[in-house]
């Protein structure tokens, strides 16, 4: 069945540029421009994703999010402005699935959507398959990964990490001990022939090794190789 994406901005550019993009793929959209109207909508007739701008007038995204997850689990995607870093860390602690700052690219957007959307139903589908069928998580040390529900634990502590995070962290840890460059790891992260700058794969592990960090300072399992990429070492 076709995917139902809510669209909440107070732009409108924002919503009609994006809409029409999503539509083009096929998918339904709802727009809303403000918060207090979406939480009405979305509580009565939930969309399969939605994509929330932090900063909205009457009620802004974290809210909005807030709000939403005292009844759903649906999918959530933030929009941010590159100066938002704290409310971007509030929003995933909060049970957001993902960000991309503004401005930025609709490709971008729709892979990010496209990727929650093929976890949220593999997830959907291993839930009614008996126990016994239910993929392996993966165990590296003190990394606990359990892709099929995108949990991630480091000395049993709990990690949020978005979408991007999760699939760059789970191709390395994978395989331990070999070398990804950020080639591979874009392709792990980005599927469907998005182009992002290679820096981009740099800025991502520093927020995980940041997010590793602050349940074990001395964490030091994901490697640089200079000139190579980066590897999980198996502590």
């Amino acid at each position: 069945m076709t995917a139902t994406i809510a669209l909440v901005d107070d732009d409108r550019n924002i919503l009609t540029s994006v809409s029409i993009a999503l539509q083009s793929e096929g998918y339904i959209t709802r727009l809303y421009s403000d918060g207090e109207t979406a939480l009405k909508a979305i509580t009565e007739n939930p969309p399969d994703l939605a994509v929330f701008d932090i900063k909205m007038p009457r009620m802004d995204g974290l809210e909005l999010l807030r709000r939403v997850r005292e009844k759903s689990a649906l999918p959530v995607i933030f929009l941010t402005s590159k100066d938002d870093e704290l409310d971007e860390a509030l929003g995933l602690a909060m049970g957001a699935d993902d960000y991309i700052s503004k401005p930025f690219s609709q490709r971008l957007l729709l892979a990010r959507i496209k990727a929650i959307l093929r976890r949220t139903e593999f997830i959907k589908n291993d839930d009614r398959q008996d126990e016994t069928a239910i993929s392996e998580p993966i165990i590296r040390g003190s990394l606990h990964m359990d892709p099929a529900r995108h949990m991630v634990k480091w000395q049993d502590e709990p990690l949020t990490l978005t979408v991007t995070e999760f699939m760059i962290l789970e191709a390395l840890a994978t395989r331990p001990g070999v070398v990804k460059t950020r080639n591979q790891l874009m392709d792990a992260a980005y599927q469907d022939d998005v182009y992002v700058d290679d820096r981009t794969i740099d800025s991502h592990i520093k927020r995980l090794r940041r997010k590793f960090r602050e349940i074990d300072e001395q964490f030091s399992a994901i490697d640089t190789l200079y000139g190579a990429g980066y590897r999980f070492s198996e502590e």
